[in-house]
């Protein structure tokens, strides 16, 4: 009876370690094919009366898209909110998995805006958004898939199971959210900056890396 004791007090050490060892991340695209992706699959978005290059560029390898919340949508008659964004042309879809994965940033200050979507829903527009408020990145309004996003690189993986009607978010290879599609549309991918609901006076995102995958 006495070893009991003493056994307790040299699992316990173990079993607290195990407890506290973080999941290790995963690689969301294994099991699928990566599809070919190059400048002309890349369609920028911008308010209409301005330049590409003054809310836009590219350099070394990442793209940077800024936004205020007075500029004007991206063609005339358009009620929607301003945008900066890319739309991933040449791979819209209706049926299948799809999985978009990119690189992401965004500074300091940046709040109120959505800075990757899976367009087309029924009767939404979109399926799935990524957005930022106050430092966390956010499924829609909520709930929140990673707070602390500000001044650093983060990996997305997002999946699209249009037949099982399911989303899976992954942040840093770690699965976030795993929730319910919005209904069946034609479906493509869009990143950068789009205005939402209370934004900051000036929003930017940034990108690198982006691939899009198929199983």
């Amino acid at each position: 009876m006495a070893l009991l004791p003493i056994l307790h007090l040299l699992l316990l050490p173990l079993l607290i370690y195990q407890a506290t060892i973080p999941s290790a991340a995963v690689d969301p695209t294994i099991g699928f094919t990566r599809l070919s992706l190059d400048s002309s699959n890349f369609i920028v978005q911008k308010p209409y009366d301005v330049s590409q290059s003054e809310r836009y560029s590219f350099i070394n390898g990442v793209h940077k898209f800024w936004i205020y919340p007075t500029d004007k949508p991206f063609e005339t008659g358009s009620s929607t909110q301003p945008r900066t964004e890319i739309r991933i042309r040449g791979y819209d879809y209706t049926s299948g998995v799809w999985q978009f994965e990119g690189q992401g940033y965004v500074p300091g200050g940046t709040s109120g805006v959505c800075i990757m979507q899976v367009f087309g829903a029924n009767p939404t527009s979109t399926t799935s958004q990524l957005r930022v408020y106050d430092g966390s990145l956010n499924y829609y309004r909520d709930p929140v898939l990673s707070p602390n996003i500000y001044n650093r690189w983060f990996k997305v993986n997002v999946i699209h199971n249009v037949g099982a009607n399911n989303v899976k978010v992954y942040i840093d290879g770690d699965l976030k959210y795993d929730t319910s599609g919005r209904g069946d549309a034609n479906h493509y991918f869009k990143f950068g900056v789009y205005v939402q609901n209370d934004p900051s006076s000036y929003m930017e995102s940034r990108w690198k890396d982006i691939k899009l995958f198929r199983r």
